[in-house]
């Protein structure tokens, strides 16, 4: 059945929505950026890793975005077949970087709450800066392959298709797992841990406070204190939204002085709430993620694998959809902290005066 070619109308909304959506992604991962660079106390290893995805996000924006733009509005390729190559290679590279950097910070923030001292000392520039070379070099093997075959292709005519070829069907294997599916396994399993070591600390806290001797409990937890006091007060990255599950470590270090104040059942509805807290920062970075990628990678594998073909709308369609989560990462990776906030609004102050 033919395709009905859009209206210019249609091709109106639908260029201006995707602009916006272009620039806010491009407005929000900058101000990510500069926030991070200009603000003294986010100077933080673990902040590193969510500059380097917001760095990841902003190329995203400004490289793949427009010309997907300009492809999607014009209903064909007008560039030649070189710069088709390299915005195809850019694209798959950038994306999976993105998902990949997700996938450490999830790792980094494990390690956080399940290792808080030891990894405490190991969370340095020098690590945040190799999983970011990690990350990167991972994306390049992942996405460089096709060049290696593509490059064979007939250079003339110009190509009016610019699209990723599914005609090797072991590299749609390799790229899908090692770019999507594998991470996101990863990082489920990681935030099913993280939300119950952070559950079993509010249980520790809570339980905590039923000591009867106030006295040897204050001066336990005073010693502790002295000894690792660099962990104490929150040595931990303050940009995480897993923050709350961080700071667990350290109040339970604080002499509890206000234990008797507290009745059990407050302690408890303390406890219900902060976890139901938990479950939703962790509900909404999964779902996100889950909800931009997902639908694109399923067909990404059942095209790939001539299970079942797509038209060109739906695969515009769910390839947008997963360019959001650049749009959504500096949003949900922020918005608990802050610091980020005070950052955000000092920035927002500086342009004001300007």
């Amino acid at each position: 059945m033919a395709v009905r070619p859009k209206t210019i109308t249609e091709k109106m909304l639908i260029c201006l929505t995707l602009v916006i959506i272009t620039t806010l992604t491009m407005l929000l991962n900058s101000a990510v950026i500069v926030a991070i660079c200009t603000t003294k106390k986010l100077h933080q290893p673990a902040n590193y890793l969510i500059c380097s995805l917001a760095v990841t996000d902003l190329l995203v924006a400004v490289l793949v975005m427009p010309l997907s733009i300009m492809y999607i509005v014009m209903d064909s390729w007008k560039l030649g077949y070189f710069v088709c190559e390299v915005w195809l290679s850019v694209d798959m590279t950038c994306c999976t970087c993105s998902i990949l950097h997700l996938c450490v910070i999830a790792l980094d923030r494990y390690w956080a709450i399940t290792n808080a001292i030891e990894y405490a000392r190991k969370r340095t520039a020098k690590r945040a800066g190799l999983m970011i070379l990690t990350v990167w070099t991972i994306s390049i093997f992942i996405s460089m392959p096709p060049l290696f075959w593509r490059s064979h292709r007939q250079l003339s005519p110009p190509p009016s298709q610019c699209t990723i070829q599914h005609d090797h069907v072991i590299y749609t294997i390799y790229s899908t797992l090692g770019a999507f599916y594998i991470p996101l396994t990863l990082i489920l399993i990681l935030y099913y841990r993280i939300y119950h070591a952070a559950k079993s600390l509010y249980q520790k806290r809570g339980s905590s406070r039923h000591l009867s001797n106030r006295s040897t409990d204050s001066q336990n937890s005073f010693a502790s204190c002295k000894l690792t006091q660099t962990f104490c007060v929150s040595d931990f990255s303050t940009s995480d939204p897993t923050t709350e599950f961080e700071k667990i470590h350290t109040s339970i270090r604080i002499p509890p002085f206000d234990n008797d104040l507290d009745h059990p059942g407050e302690r408890q509805q303390i406890s219900s709430t902060r976890e139901r807290k938990a479950a939703r920062i962790l509900g909404l970075i999964l779902g996100a993620f889950i909800l931009s990628w997902l639908p694109f990678f399923i067909k990404e594998l059942i095209v790939g694998l001539s299970i079942y073909t797509v038209s060109s709308e739906v695969a515009d369609f769910l390839t947008w959809l997963g360019y959001v989560n650049s749009l959504i990462n500096p949003l949900l990776y922020t918005s608990f902290n802050e610091d980020f906030k005070l950052a955000f609004k000092k920035l927002i102050r500086c342009r004001e005066h300007t």
